[in-house]
């Protein structure tokens, strides 16, 4: 993949879960797109959600994960990475910006130093609280067995 990088002026990477794609992502998608030419997608493998999330997660398969990903417009190239953080993949695409939502500060962003370290910039975009994968679950959960049946 990195052959295919080559001469692309403006990288952008943005990293996560993203399981049970929501209104939220597609937004952080769509926004991170709009900051340069290429936006690659780095997706926490399997293994790598249960050990940040727990061992109930994910709902969707890394492989669902990926393809529906993918088959978004503004998504160039997906990653499944299976360590915690995707700072050998961030160095590995060397992206011009690192986008993530703004549920994080800088300070708090592990990976921050190594996007500074390659000339990249970390950007910090709005999160819509009302959309959440984990929220949404909670809701699941919570409903009476029966209701929501066709």
């Amino acid at each position: 993949m990195r052959d295919e990088l080559i001469g692309t002026p403006q990288i952008v990477f943005t990293n996560g879960c993203f399981d049970l794609l929501h209104p939220g992502h597609l937004r952080l998608l769509h926004q991170a797109r709009a900051l340069g030419d290429t936006l690659v997608v780095g997706l926490n493998s399997d293994d790598s959600v249960r050990r940040l999330k727990g061992p109930s997660r994910p709902v969707t398969g890394e492989m669902d994960r990926a393809r529906a990903l993918a088959s978004l417009l503004v998504v160039d190239f997906v990653i499944i990475f299976a360590e915690d953080l995707p700072t050998e993949t961030i160095r590995a695409v060397r992206p011009s910006h690192h986008v993530k939502g703004g549920d994080y500060t800088i300070a708090d962003l592990p990976e921050a130093p190594v996007v500074e370290e390659l000339g990249g910039q970390v950007v910090l975009l709005p999160i819509q609280a009302e959309y959440s994968t984990t929220g949404t679950l909670t809701r699941i959960a919570e409903c009476p067995p029966g209701e929501g049946d066709r």
